[in-house]
């Protein structure tokens, strides 16, 4: 028995020499025609008229050929065939790439291993984040511009546009205040009460719904009908309730700003809760009794010695919904698409590219966002550097 284990470690190697270098190369040329026939638009057709030439059945594959036939279940074999070349090539890569530099000496795989994996994440990053951050910089100065580069910038200075920022800057100053301020309130207040956990998870709960899904709840809410109609709103029917006249909340400016904003105030109040909460509770017990003490109130409590420690939690869930409310698309385009002055610059970059077909002044306001959110995040890593985070 110890002979045969012997002599298959005395074999091992010579697999690892000649066998898992063979499987990494084969990796690489499955990737390669796996990808060139998902280039094909007509890849799934062609593919499962293959299938059917093989097993004999002339006429299916004839009819997949001529555009016709089993299409769902075409879609379904190329959808089979994606995910065993991606997963199975990608494995064999992994594996053989490994036996490689499993054979270099031991003092160079401790410094080639890492790149091994590395290489392959930073080529991802490089394809589809930088190279399409560079050529969206580059085509805003270069697409529609009629030879003048700052065409698209200029036009942004143009009430319009001017009115769109104002707009996300309305968002973001309302937005990150009433969230984290709100957050800040509930934190105080369920860490005092019995039942904690269960008033935490009430408040959370709306996080979990995706924006598209709060929008949908929220325009029930908002719902208007003349008056002397009965109202299906709830914000209507408790005016008309308490004997006002119902109000039209999203096509009325600039009420419908605030509508909207309200929205995501429900969405991240949440978000802003838990991590304060957090904070509160990893303040020293030992400082609070000693500010009780000397004769702290609670109010002089809380905003004197508890926010004042936890002002870098304070900083980071700010940056953190800031810049969410930088990007924000969903609520808007879902309640009014940008009608009735509520647009924001992602859903006006949107509406430009997709409606408009005007590539360059979408990649223009791309830019200008990209530059809004960019000292946000310079602040959020300055912060968290502060905390010894990242330092």
């Amino acid at each position: 028995m110890t002979e045969g284990v012997t002599g298959q470690a005395q074999e091992d190697p010579g697999l690892r020499r000649y066998l898992l270098p063979v499987l990494a190369i084969l990796g690489i040329v499955i990737l390669a025609v796996g990808l060139r026939v998902l280039a094909d638009p007509r890849a799934s057709q062609s593919l499962l008229a293959f299938i059917y030439d093989i097993i004999g059945n002339t006429a299916g594959a004839d009819d997949l050929r001529r555009g016709a036939g089993d299409l769902l279940l075409a879609k379904i074999v190329l959808a089979g065939v994606a995910l065993v070349i991606g997963v199975g090539g990608m494995w064999l890569i992994y594996a053989g790439v490994s036996a490689i530099v499993g054979l270099l000496p031991l003092r160079l795989q401790e410094k080639v291993y890492p790149w091994v994996f590395v290489v392959p994440a930073i080529l991802l990053l490089g394809t589809y984040l930088v190279y399409p951050a560079i050529a969206t910089f580059i085509t805003s100065f270069t697409d529609g511009t009629g030879g003048d580069p700052l065409r698209h910038y200029r036009e942004l200075t143009t009430p319009p546009f001017l009115a769109i920022f104002r707009n996300n800057l309305i968002w973001l100053v309302v937005g990150t205040l009433g969230s984290v301020g709100l957050g800040l309130a509930i934190a105080g207040l369920v860490d005092r009460v019995r039942r904690e956990a269960l008033a935490k998870t009430f408040i959370f709960l709306p996080l979990a719904i995706s924006l598209v899904g709060a929008s949908v709840i929220w325009r029930f809410v908002y719902a208007w009908k003349p008056e002397g109609l009965p109202q299906i709103g709830l914000a209507n029917a408790v005016v008309t309730g308490l004997g006002g006249d119902p109000v039209p909340w999203v096509q009325t400016p600039p009420i419908n700003t605030y509508a909207l904003i309200l929205i995501m105030i429900w969405l991240q109040t949440g978000f802003a809760m838990v991590i304060l909460s957090a904070a509160i509770k990893g303040v020293s017990v030992e400082i609070i009794e000693a500010a009780r003490l000397d004769g702290a109130s609670e109010r002089q409590l809380f905003f004197g010695v508890i926010v004042p420690m936890i002002r870098g939690s304070i900083i980071t869930a700010a940056t953190f919904i800031a810049i969410a409310i930088l990007k924000i698309f969903d609520i808007v385009y879902v309640m009014t698409g940008g009608r009735f002055d509520t647009d924001v610059v992602a859903n006006r970059m949107f509406l430009e590219m997709f409606q408009f077909f005007n590539d360059g002044r979408a990649a223009a306001l791309a830019v200008v966002l990209f530059l809004a959110v960019l000292p946000v995040m310079v602040v959020n890593v300055r912060n968290l550097r502060g905390q010894g985070i990242g330092a």
